[in-house]
């Protein structure tokens, strides 16, 4: 009986031998944390190198982040850091004990053979920590979805924060020198001077894209008014010609509008049928074939159009990544800021919450390499002030934040909707059926107003014709006297426009 015993031991060590081999660890790299933790307490490069990758709680043992946050703790207080220091450190703590003393700290450098890739070995280090971080909401995830009592919807907003919490605090871009910044420049600008027309994308503005060269790649830009001044009109006739005239795809994110009432809005705007008809229905039988014909580039046109209400600045991030993986989409449009939302990370503050959602658009912008256009509302300060109803940048609502972010701040003005019928500049012109385009701030370029024509029934802006009348005018007086009595009409017989709007 007392040689069963050994046998009995045994069978069960190779049980538990055979269950920890089935079993799964955590990923992790304790020996390049040993590397990276010796490496940086011999080589003041290597603490230039790393500490603005890791964190304390990237590392996998308890006894390296107690050491790498001696050693950060050095770093902030501008001290040098080598193995006295970094021991005096954790004995102030009262860790030194906690992490093997000074004789693991001596082994820890005596590991080191060179600091050259101290770097690469970090960011290992920091791939294993995103994977257990990972590991650990993904359980949570689970667990929590098996409880009825928490609400779905709950669910999915604490989910999304903690995801996004991982990608903003562990996704950090390197920076480049001046020899290859200098050279993408340069091909760059040699890309630009093959292509023919501007180097961003094309609005369709004439004027605008002049002074902008198109929408440039990770510009954030925000077109601020009042409601009823055509915000909505406006990125619907921009988009419109994007996909239509240039065959560009393009994003929209209608938090404010259907996408059925958004695409009503385009059909209008492409066919000259009112969008009052189109609402009612009551079309002639000319206006039918207007419809069925011109819509037909309308629906050949790449936009894609998301109706997503109280749309978070993650689902957005996510949705954004997928159309431009899938579509090539150039351009994004949110319509409009004020009501998208920060998700369950938002402390109750609402202009910081706007902050965080703008400072997350130019994220995006940056991170997709496209250009981002988000409506925003202004405060009601233009409306209760005295004078002139034209906008300034202090009139943004809720954030100076959406200032400083952007690239362009743009304002649309018309007059016409405060009852006036004259331009408050020098010029006192007619602005009836205008509108102007107020670029404000222009990080990259010059500022100007520009004028465009607005057709309320169909919602849409387009290029003002402004010598239009004097050249209307000028061909009426080389009229000679003998045609004066033609009937107007009758000059557009046979003419393709002749079908009635």
């Amino acid at each position: 009986m007392e040689k069963a015993k050994p046998l009995q031991s045994n069978f069960s060590k190779r049980n538990t031998v055979i269950n920890l081999e089935k079993g799964k660890l955590p990923p992790q790299a304790l020996e390049l944390e040993e590397t990276v933790l010796g490496a940086m307490m011999i080589d003041k490069k290597g603490v230039d190198d790393v500490i603005d990758i890791l964190h304390s709680a990237a590392f996998y043992k308890e006894g390296h982040q107690e050491i790498y946050a001696a050693i950060y703790t050095l770093f902030q207080n501008s001290e040098p850091i080598d193995l006295r220091t970094v021991s005096n450190q954790l004995r102030k703590s009262s860790k030194l004990e906690f992490v093997g003393g000074d004789f693991y700290l001596i082994g820890l450098t005596q590991k080191v053979a060179s600091t050259a890739h101290i770097e690469f070995h970090a960011r290992i280090i920091l791939q294993k920590y995103i994977q257990r971080k990972l590991i650990t909401i993904s359980s949570e995830i689970i667990e929590e979805a098996y409880d009825e009592t928490i609400d779905v919807f709950d669910l999915l907003d604490d989910a999304e924060s903690k995801f996004f919490e991982v990608t903003q605090g562990n996704l950090k871009k390197g920076s480049e020198d001046a020899a290859s910044l200098v050279q993408a420049a340069i091909k760059k600008v040699e890309e630009i001077s093959q292509k023919e027309g501007m180097s961003g994308i094309a609005s369709g503005f004439t004027k605008l894209d002049a002074l902008t060269s198109g929408w440039q790649p990770s510009d954030l830009i925000i077109i601020a008014a009042r409601p009823g001044m055509g915000k909505t009109a406006f990125v619907i006739s921009m988009a419109k010609n994007m996909a239509i005239q240039f065959n560009h795809a393009v994003a929209v994110f209608s938090l404010e509008m259907s996408s059925v009432q958004l695409i009503t809005r385009m059909i209008s705007s492409e066919t000259g049928i009112s969008s009052s008809k189109l609402r009612t229905g009551n079309l002639q039988p000319h206006e039918w074939e207007q419809l069925n014909v011109k819509v037909k580039n309308l629906t050949k046109a790449p936009i894609f159009i998301d109706d997503t209400p109280s749309l978070s600045i993650f689902d957005l991030r996510a949705k954004a990544r997928r159309l431009v993986s899938q579509h090539d989409v150039k351009l994004i449009v949110i319509d409009y800021l004020q009501l998208m939302t920060a998700g369950s990370s938002a402390n109750g503050n609402r202009e910081q919450e706007i902050s965080m959602i703008s400072r997350n658009l130019k994220a995006l912008a940056k991170e997709l390499s496209i250009p981002v256009i988000a409506l925003s509302q202004l405060s009601r300060a233009v409306e209760t002030r005295g004078g002139s109803k034209r906008p300034l940048l202090s009139d943004l609502r809720e954030s100076g934040a959406i200032e400083q972010d952007a690239d362009i701040v743009s304002f649309i003005f018309r007059p016409e909707y405060y009852g006036q019928t004259e331009w408050d500049d020098d010029s006192h012109s007619n602005c009836e059926g205008q509108g102007e385009f107020i670029v404000a701030k222009h990080r990259n370029g010059g500022l100007d107003n520009i004028r465009l024509k607005f057709t309320g029934h169909l919602a849409q802006f387009s290029d003002l014709d402004e010598d239009a009348s004097s050249e209307f005018q000028s061909s009426m007086n080389a009229i000679p006297e003998s045609a004066s009595h033609i009937d107007p009409s009758d000059a557009f017989v046979g003419s393709d426009d002749s079908v009635p709007f």
